[in-house]
């Protein structure tokens, strides 16, 4: 079966069906990891848009339960070169095609994702709709697409009740064995409670409308605020909340939405970015060390440094291939936040010492 993705600028890439059959606008985005897709699929910052994988061959080591990074997949659509219909790998439980339509997301491959994605950096990433049926009225559906905005999707990702997930098996003796950790669930990916429980923290994770009061009235250790997705600017009861967990003296580690919420949160600005970034092969520079990581991320919109407040907090981490901001260290606080991911699995683990930081402190006197 034809399917067509059809962009709000009324490009139009023809090519065959998979997943599940139905129409969805979508905003288009482009990851330009090489492994990882069920990662993408499941990891909820995608909710309210769909993905276009830059790597030409998805699906060759099927998918598995062990590696979801939450209970189910969130994108509204999926865009591949070649979906393999066959794989082979020892883990495999089913193959990605069977995923897709569980999880009720339609999708496209055979399209040229190279020339897709060149548009998508010279343009900006744009709306668009994936259909097996080319509409009618292309002016009316070319409204339909212009119109999409992504809403309110926080609230759509994160957890509906408070959950209590104790250190794991072994770790007793480890510097984050005792530590309990309350998580602000914005659409965690699952590997951040593992990488903390598995340093031997108790980690609590709160649904994201959850009050400071209630949060600093648990007596956490330390606070994580998760990744998640949409347009930070959105949330401005959460960033309310968070400006209180800010006032507090409990050490907070914050990644991704999260680091751009607690921004917010301390009078700083963001702005949405032209493309994002979105992959395992972005390069950022630590720049009191000046080391440089290679990382894995997933974002649309980046805080503003340029007139960010020397008082309030300094930039710790920049992009080497454009300069953005990638993480903010506050002054005389105890809070540490980074725009990637030191949590991703599979992809680069070089920041993963970031766990140990902020560890570290909550074991300060």
């Amino acid at each position: 079966m034809n399917a067509f993705l059809i962009l709000e600028d009324g490009t139009v890439y023809e090519g065959r069906h998979i997943g599940f059959q139905k129409e969805v606008i979508s905003e288009i985005v482009f990851n330009t990891s090489m492994t990882g897709y069920q990662e993408v699929l499941t990891d909820p910052s995608y909710a309210g848009q769909a993905v276009v994988m830059t790597y030409p061959l998805i699906g060759n080591y099927g998918v598995n339960g062990e590696d979801m990074e939450s209970a189910k997949a969130w994108p509204d659509g999926y865009v591949v070169r070649e979906l393999s219909r066959n794989y082979s790998n020892f883990r495999a439980e089913g193959s990605i095609e069977d995923f897709l339509i569980e999880n009720e997301i339609p999708g496209v491959c055979g399209i040229d994702t190279r020339a897709l994605t060149k548009r998508l950096r010279d343009k900006g990433t744009m709306n668009g709709m994936i259909t097996t049926q080319m509409p009618a009225d292309m002016d009316e559906a070319l409204s339909r697409i212009k119109a999409y905005t992504t809403g309110d999707v926080v609230s759509k990702v994160t957890c509906s009740e408070k959950r209590v997930v104790p250190p794991a098996e072994g770790t007793q003796g480890l510097p984050g064995y005792g530590k309990k950790v309350a998580l602000l669930d914005l659409g965690e990916k699952r590997n951040i409670t593992r990488c903390l429980t598995a340093l031997g923290c108790e980690v609590t994770e709160w649904p994201a409308g959850t009050g400071a009061q209630d949060i600093l009235g648990s007596s956490p250790d330390g606070i994580m605020l998760s990744n998640g997705p949409g347009d930070p600017k959105e949330c401005t009861s959460i960033i309310e909340e968070i400006r209180k967990l800010y006032e507090s003296d409990v050490p907070i580690f914050a990644i991704c939405l999260g680091h751009q919420l607690m921004a917010l949160a301390a009078g700083a600005d963001t702005h949405k970015m032209k493309y994002g970034h979105r992959g395992g092969n972005h390069p950022v520079k630590d720049l009191i060390s000046g080391k440089v990581y290679i990382s894995s991320q997933n974002h649309g919109y980046v805080v503003d440094t340029d007139n960010l407040d020397e008082n309030v907090a300094v930039p710790a981490f920049v992009n080497v291939n454009d300069g953005t901001n990638e993480g903010l260290r506050y002054v005389n606080r105890k809070i540490f936040t980074v725009q990637f991911h030191p949590e991703a699995s599979p992809g680069p683990r070089d920041a993963g010492d970031l766990f140990d930081k902020f560890i570290g402190m909550m074991s300060e006197d």
